[in-house]
């Protein structure tokens, strides 16, 4: 009787311990209404205040969990202890390669209640990490902000107080996300030895020094990806920025030369360029009604270049260890591309390390990605862009508040990551309330809104959705196999980190509240309730006292 007495002392006193640790750490959301049925809650930042969230290591056999919800949590935080049923232990003659046999144990309870049990024996892809793109449309806006404002923006995405992005995305050139067209060495006209190679202003003014002030506070190594959207025009077939245009095939080394010209201007600041992609989505200059910066490629003329100049070009440069994502489209068409690509020249496939995929052909199943690292073993696959409103169907571009978005976030990052990726960068940091700027009236929404006038910006769920994966999943982390234990059932990822400890990310998406249990091994588990409509990541300490 007395040792059940001091196990509850004991849950008592850790418990009291949590609530004291999460009350102290963190400045909660300065929450704004915006005032339209249905939507969620911003959180306001500006010189003088903003919002932060600190990840709390959980002691041996405790845990800590962070929720967001429609209703307006935002990383709340909450915590237990681990539990034990010795009573439930079974012999170790029914595990078969590391899982407990459950074919006699499932338990059909009601829909409200789910449970899994948890291998971190089993494990999958090592996770590199999560960001977002430092486009010229991000560098206007931020640079709208007073200083100590842009501190809060910088910190809010890559301090140890916000969400630890790692990975950057940064186009080669203009994008539809600039002020205006432009791309480097635009003069001479047929300059293939790129004489006049050198950055602009929106480099030297917004991209470079985002860059550096993310690179100041990060808290890990932030690894950049670039990505070319349009070449100088008289490289191309039409001499024009947009519509249908291929590479002119004198200027395939000419435009390998370009790549790294590139690099040798961003590493004399001292940022280095961990991957280059093959073009941002080669189809757009196939397709005739795209009408921003844009490079057709056809899949056999994309694998001639990668093998013959590319690649070669790049391995033999002092930039070797540099990455190649091949296509850096849509999930729909990586599949024709590396085919098209192989057939045409085998030796592509060599220098290709990766194939960077996009957000907006999601009408596919996730399941064709386990079919690619299947068919091409030892190939990264990293989501390279993802946006909310771009689609013609989108009534809204930007919808603020909108949780609808933040949800469908976490459904894809859920599938992607299930589905062997190791990367995932959002696309703008962040825009204005329209969008933009954007120089093709391309307009979308972004996790982030920035409102120069009133020297603020606004985290919108978008953000938080995000967090849930960037802040809890740190670069090193290993996908372990989670299996389902119920009828009811709620989307999730789980991973083990650098540190040993179990995150597991649940989605409830459901207008009513869940019952979930984790189980970490055959005694151990953690039973907890999700709110409706909400996003909840659990970082488990599964070691013993």
């Amino acid at each position: 009787m007395l040792r059940h007495k001091n196990i509850r002392i004991f849950l008592v006193i850790a418990v009291l311990q949590f609530s004291f640790l999460f009350g102290k750490c963190d400045l909660p959301c300065r929450a704004r209404d915006v005032g339209i049925a249905g939507r969620s809650a911003v959180c306001v930042c500006d010189a003088t205040y903003c919002d932060t969230v600190t990840r709390n290591a959980p002691a041996p056999g405790t845990y800590v969990t962070y929720t967001s919800s429609r209703a307006g949590k935002r990383f709340e935080k909450s915590g237990g202890v681990i539990e034990t049923n010795s009573h439930n232990k079974k012999d170790a003659k029914q595990q078969m390669n590391g899982k407990d046999d459950v074919s006699d144990n499932i338990q059909p309870k009601i829909f409200n209640d789910a449970s899994y049990r948890l291998f971190s024996n089993v494990q999958y892809q090592t996770i590199e990490g999560f960001g977002g793109s430092v486009t010229d449309a991000a560098g206007v806006n931020w640079r709208k902000l007073s200083f100590n404002t842009q501190t809060h923006f910088v910190n809010s995405y890559f301090s140890k107080e916000g969400l630890e992005y790692n990975l950057i995305r940064v186009p080669i050139g203009g994008a539809d996300f600039s002020t205006h067209p432009y791309t480097y060495n635009e003069y001479p006209w047929n300059d293939a030895a790129l004489s006049n190679f050198s950055l602009t202003v929106e480099d030297y003014f917004y991209k470079l020094p985002l860059i550096k002030r993310a690179m100041a506070v990060a808290t890990s190594e932030i690894k950049i990806t670039a990505s070319t959207w349009s070449p100088p025009v008289w490289m191309k077939t039409n001499n024009a920025i947009t519509g249908f245009a291929q590479l002119r095939p004198q200027y395939y080394q000419s435009y390998a030369d370009y790549h790294i010209r590139f690099m040798e201007e961003y590493e004399k600041s001292d940022v280095h360029i961990w991957a280059l992609t093959t073009t941002n989505e080669p189809v757009n200059g196939i397709i005739p009604f795209v009408d921003f910066n844009s490079l057709g490629w056809f899949p056999w003329d994309l694998g001639h270049w990668v093998a013959d100049n590319l690649g070669p070009t790049l391995r033999n440069s002092r930039f070797n260890k540099t990455l190649i994502f091949a296509v850096d489209d849509q999930r729909y068409l990586i599949d024709v591309y590396l085919q098209g690509m192989i057939r045409a020249a085998p030796k592509s496939l060599d220098y290709i390390d990766g194939i960077a995929i996009h957000y907006y052909g999601n009408f596919i199943p996730a399941s064709i990605l386990s079919s690619i690292q299947e068919r091409y073993p030892g190939k990264l696959l990293l989501s390279t862009e993802a946006c909310e409103g771009p689609m013609p169907w989108d009534v809204m571009r930007v919808k603020i508040g909108s949780w609808e978005r933040a949800a469908r976030y976490t459904r894809h990052i859920l599938d992607d990551l299930n589905n062997f990726v190791i990367g995932w960068i959002d696309w703008n940091l962040c825009l204005d309330d329209k969008g933009g700027p954007n120089w093709a009236h391309n307009y979308v929404d972004a996790p982030i809104l920035v409102y120069g006038d009133k020297d603020e910006f606004i985290k919108q769920p978008m953000y938080y959705a995000m967090g849930h994966f960037s802040k809890f999943m740190p670069r090193g982390s290993k996908r372990i196999e989670v299996l389902r234990r119920s009828l009811g059932h709620v989307p999730n990822l789980a991973v083990l980190t650098p540190e040993g400890n179990i995150v597991v990310l649940l989605h409830n998406s459901n207008t009513r509240e869940m019952n979930v249990r984790l189980s970490t091994s055959l005694t151990d588990h953690i039973d907890l309730t999700l709110d409706p409509e909400s996003i909840t990541t659990v970082e488990i300490n599964p070691q013993s006292n």
